[in-house]
């Protein structure tokens, strides 16, 4: 992977102290997503890492909560040619679905997929923007284990790594493009 492209990428990527509460230091990729430059630069190496590392991929999901993930899964679906699956706040998705509750760093959540999204043994990747301490992710994958899909890995553009969320993912594979201490 390019130094000079992965720059590019951590770049954009500001830091707010204090948000949103008192001894949080908050990474914002909102210059990312504003950059056309930066955020192409962000789903090729993105795409570039998952066709190094995966023959076959099925979905890409991604999480729709108040989640910028949203905003890459769509873009690096496409650019695989595969399907995204969204994955959302309880009560955003119509028909059948299947919900799991978990811990926030600031509370706690529910987060839904509808039963149909995808099939037993179809491979998909989690992708979201940022990982702190693993709930969301972890619920997302608790929702795809239930649905009997191959996770084949945990992808995020951003992880906080004091908060040690990658640890509680335990067997499933992560990939994580930038690290911040």
């Amino acid at each position: 992977m390019s130094d000079e492209r992965l720059r590019a990428v951590r770049d954009r990527v500001r830091s707010f102290p204090d948000f949103p509460e008192p001894g949080v230091l908050f990474r914002d990729i909102s210059p990312l997503l504003k950059d056309p430059v930066a955020f192409r630069t962000l789903i090729d190496l993105l795409e570039d890492h998952l066709r190094a590392s995966f023959p076959k991929i099925d979905f890409i999901a991604g999480e729709c909560l108040d989640s910028r993930g949203f905003l890459i899964g769509p873009p690096l679906a496409q650019r695989l040619g595969i399907g995204f699956v969204p994955i959302r706040k309880k009560g955003k998705l119509p028909g059948p679905t299947e919900s799991v509750c978990y811990s926030l760093e600031y509370g706690k959540a529910e987060l839904e997929i509808q039963s149909d999204a995808v099939e037993p043994g179809q491979k998909v990747v989690i992708v979201d923007d940022l990982l702190a301490t693993g709930g969301t992710m972890c619920a997302a994958c608790e929702l795809l284990k239930r649905l009997k899909a191959e996770i084949l890995e945990c992808l995020v553009v951003v992880e906080l790594k004091p908060l040690k969320g990658s640890e509680k993912l335990n067997s499933i594979p992560f990939y994580s493009l930038l690290q911040f201490d």
